[in-house]
């Protein structure tokens, strides 16, 4: 019978003598291995004879062909050799040709070489009394010029002698060398392999007989001690039991054909009676069981069906233990089909929960995940599928976890529902009643089974008429499931039957629970993403402008988008500067989060401060390049993990000047600007190239200066919005050109337009556009004047000022206007330095009810400062700056190429300028009543 490891077993029994005999003689010739070894030894006789036939012919051509080539070598070598027709002439030859001789003879291995006359007398022998004798031989055609090599059997056996003939220098024939061997060597090269051929032929017959042992041992132990007899008896028994016992039992080949089936099998099947030998596939067994079966799969009790019986297949594969193939063993198990029902039903909703993990979770939107959550859970577990959430999860905060906020919830999803009105609609809250199955589910953190709808109070009592309509439309079970995550209950799911499914039963809950929780933890996590990005958007947006600040160079319009991954870290800015001039700035900072965001105020932040010093735009971009540099160094210091990160980050920088047109601009790793002229032809200035921020390494930066008409829209962005993953930086600048181009739009519109066409459905970046029109202060808004380095000179001046107010209209700020200027003057005189030069601008803003301002301008040769300070009660002076920073709304002082420019602004808002009899109480306030 077969034991645990499928191998058979004879029933114990006394071993016979004859068994002891058979095992002990294992190359008798009754035996299969004895007669295998009676035919190899044969062969291998046959062989060795053939062998020295063979071999000996062999060696007996080869030795012939080498002393006829070895002859006939030597011969012309010698008689070609230099100096040989030579000593032939001389007056004995033999004593000169005799020692070249016996060497040649020796270094050949030949037995002689002789040299012949022509009269027939030896010259050279290998026996020297053999020289000068007189010989007869077949000479005559070797005397004629042709050389011949002949076999002959001598006195020494057989023999090989060659003739060659020696000419001299006309060509005619002067000699014959004769060179002779004997070829008595067959015999000796043939006895000396003879010896070798035996022992090969011992050697395989050893070789024979120990294989023949092998396989005569081999072949006992796999039939395990049995003969003949025994072996069919074994079989018979097994033939037997397959097909006695009450387990279907196949095999099958290889190539998915039956090669045998016991009865068992055949009824449960239905086989036909020419089944075997037939492949799988045309049995007409159930698809999925065919499929089994002719495949190389194994199987442990898996169910199938075969016509209307429930069969349990077991499968195990031949292979690597015998041919390619399987065996398959078949179970009756049709009276277990309830129990298969209830685990089709486990394996569903593992295959349900595995979804759930596959298609929950996908964005980082709590409203989305929800939403996910209910339709995963539509139609495999439930008919209709709702969640609610808190409001605070909705913001991304945390649960108060109070009573009063758990039953407040807000309908988030809802899935499987054709009526929108049936139930409350997504976006309501419900406040939920204490009895209602998600007020309890909620408050006690467990799920809750309404079996049936109608009997369940609390439900009713939330809205009875709803509930009506809810059971006429056959909906009539609930499971509530709570949405718990870290320990916290962020909300709850319902879970809906209507129609023919069935109600829910106590063991739907810990499947409910489980897929609940499952979806928890994914609203969980993109609770938590909506409340780092709520806090780096809050970040973000306080860090960018809140609005356009208030001046009259630019008619200016902005668009900000950030990008679908995350809060980044482009921005730009609109700062006034003296002069009636306005820096535009743009800038990025790669990356996205917290990081970026807060990088980016920094860089904000510095500009402004940069700004606000009127440094020249090259200078500053180098500032802000050592600030990124030494923002890199810190963040390596303060690196933990050894991994640090690079603030990378570009910059333009542009300052126009609406009195000259002048637009001086620079870039630091940062796209250059468009320029749509007031024809409407679009142009990209080349701009000196700079590295990024903090890779400059100290090294300038290069400025561009243009001069652009007014009206002209000045277009600055930053490269989100130029490049995706559609299109390249090329394609993208001819997008925008496309965009830009022809058209006479505001710098509003034109914001709109370019995003329009240029934004992309998920941008991966952010996108920052700033739209700018020039406008040009004109001639009647400027006022000049040169002035002499003479204290004198300041009262035509003034004077002058005065008038160009009245032609202004603005009479009522002369007073302050030319207290402020003369002040300005004096300090030029007194401590600068020739030219001396005064302008006086007039400003309207481009929007905005705002009535503009003056600007008093002084320049001079020097580059020394002023600084303002408070003048002790005993000081003559110092009182100048104090009273124009009384009087002016700002002032300062920017460098100059050749000195400085001191300058002041006066707002002409309604009350901004002090009357004339307030200004004595001013002055007089400088002054304690000690002091007077």
């Amino acid at each position: 019978m077969p034991d645990a490891s499928g191998r058979t077993h004879r029933p114990d029994r006394p071993r016979q003598v004859g068994e002891e005999r058979r095992s002990g003689s294992l190359l008798s010739v009754h035996s299969l291995a004895g007669q295998v070894f009676l035919l190899q030894l044969a062969v291998v006789m046959l062989l060795v004879a053939a062998t020295l036939v063979a071999l000996v012919a062999q060696a007996r051509r080869d030795v012939m062909a080498d002393a006829r080539q070895r002859t006939l070598t030597t011969a012309q070598t010698f008689a070609n050799a230099p100096g040989t027709a030579a000593a032939l002439k001389s007056a004995h030859p033999s004593a000169v040709l005799q020692p070249h001789a016996e060497a040649a003879r020796k270094a050949a291995g030949v037995d002689a070489i002789i040299v012949y006359g022509l009269n027939g007398i030896t010259l050279t022998h290998s026996d020297p009394h053999q020289i000068g004798k007189h010989v007869i031989g077949p000479y005559a055609q070797a005397a004629t010029g042709k050389p011949f090599t002949r076999t002959f059997k001598g006195s020494l056996g057989l023999s090989v002698i060659s003739a060659v003939p020696v000419r001299g220098p006309d060509g005619s024939v002067v000699a014959i060398v004769s060179v002779p061997v004997t070829v008595e060597t067959v015999r000796h090269r043939v006895n000396q392999q003879v010896p070798v051929l035996f022992g090969g032929a011992v050697a395989a017959l050893a070789v024979a007989a120990g294989g023949s042992g092998l396989v005569s041992r081999r072949l006992r132990r796999q039939t395990h001690g049995l003969g003949a007899t025994e072996m069919t008896r074994m079989y018979e028994h097994h033939d037997a039991v397959l097909h006695a016992v009450r387990e279907g039992v196949l095999i099958v080949s290889g190539d998915g054909r039956l090669l045998l089936a016991n009865d068992e099998a055949r009824r449960l099947l239905d086989l036909p009676t020419d089944a075997e030998r037939r492949q799988i596939a045309e049995l007409g067994l159930e698809e999925e069981l065919a499929g089994l079966l002719a495949s190389d799969r194994p199987a442990t009790d898996e169910v199938h069906l075969a016509a209307d019986r429930l069969l349990a297949v077991n499968k195990r594969l031949t292979t690597p233990h015998g041919p390619a193939g399987s065996v398959v063993t078949l179970r009756d198990t049709t009276e277990l089909q309830a129990l298969s029902g209830r685990a089709e039903v486990a394996r569903e909703r593992l295959k349900l929960l595995y979804d759930a993990g596959l298609r929950i979770g996908t964005t980082l939107d709590v409203r989305r995940t929800a939403e996910e959550m209910a339709e995963v859970a539509v139609p495999r577990f439930a008919d209709v599928v709702t969640v609610e959430l808190l409001e605070s999860v909705l913001r991304g905060e945390e649960s108060t976890g109070a009573p009063a906020a758990l039953t407040e919830l807000r309908r988030t999803a809802v899935a499987g529902l054709a009526s929108d009105d049936l139930l409350h609609p997504v976006g309501e809250l419900i406040r939920f009643v204490p009895d209602h199955p998600v007020a309890v589910a909620m408050t006690e953190d467990r799920p809750v089974l309404a079996r049936g709808l109608s009997a369940s109070d609390g439900w009713w009592a939330q809205r009875p008429g709803r509930a009506r309509r809810i059971l006429d439309h056959r909906i009539h079970s609930l499971l509530v499931a709570p949405l718990r995550a870290r320990g916290v209950v962020l909300g709850a799911v319902e879970f809906w039957r209507a129609k023919d499914s069935p109600p829910f039963e106590e063991e739907d809950t810990a499947f409910a629970e489980e897929l609940a929780a499952r979806a928890a933890v994914s609203i969980d996590n993109a609770r938590r993403y909506t409340r780092e990005h709520t806090m780096a958007v809050t970040l973000q947006h306080s860090l960018l402008p809140r609005g356009l600040p208030e001046q009259s160079a630019l008619d200016v319009a902005y668009r900000y988008l950030p990008a679908q991954a995350g809060v980044g870290g482009d921005w730009f800015d609109v700062i006034p500067l003296s002069g009636t001039r306005v820096a535009l700035v743009v800038g990025d900072v790669v990356g996205h989060g917290l990081h970026a965001a807060a990088t980016m105020g920094r860089l904000r932040t510095a500009v402004h401060n940069f700004a606000g010093l009127d440094m020249p735009v090259d200078e500053l971009l180098g500032r802000l390049d050592e600030l990124v540099a030494q923002i890199d160094a810190e963040e390596a210091t303060d690196a933990e993990d050894g991994q640090t990160m690079i603030t990378g980050a570009t910059c333009q920088y542009a300052v126009y000047d609406p009195t000259s047109g002048q637009l001086v601009l620079a870039t630091a790793g940062h796209p250059g600007p468009a320029v749509v002229r007031p024809d409407g032809t679009v142009d990209f200035p080349r701009l000196p190239v700079s590295p990024p921020l903090g890779l400059g390494a100290g090294l300038p930066v290069e400025t561009a200066e243009l001069t652009v008409p007014e009206g002209s829209r000045l277009v600055l962005y930053t490269d989100g919005l130029i490049e995706d993953r559609t299109r390249d930086l090329d394609a993208g600048l001819e997008a925008l050109r496309d965009v830009l181009a022809g058209h006479e739009r505001t710098p509003e519109a034109t914001c709109a337009a370019v995003m329009e066409a240029m934004l992309s459905d998920r941008p991966r970046d952010d996108i920052a556009l700033l739209v700018a029109r020039t406008c040009r202060l004109g001639p009647a808004q400027i006022a000049e004047w040169d002035v002499p380095r003479d204290p004198a000179a300041v009262a035509p001046v003034r004077s002058a000022c005065a008038r160009r107010l009245t032609e202004w209209g603005l009479e009522q700020a002369a007073f302050t206007a030319e207290l402020i200027l003369s002040e300005l003057i004096t300090n030029a005189i007194r401590y600068g330095s020739e030219p001396i030069a005064v302008r006086l601008l007039r400003t309207v803003p481009t929007s905005g009810p705002a009535a503009g301002s003056l600007i008093f301008e002084v320049s001079d040769g020097s580059s020394t400062s002023p600084r303002l300070r408070r003048a002790k009660v005993t000081d003559e002076g110092g009182r100048g700056l104090f009273l124009v920073a009384r009087f002016a709304e700002r002032w300062g002082t920017r460098y100059t190429s050749t000195g400085k420019v001191i300058w002041a602004e006066q707002s002409l808002h309604h009350g901004a300028t002090p009357e004339p009899e307030g200004l004595g109480e001013i002055l007089l306030g400088q002054w304690d009543d000690t002091a007077l």
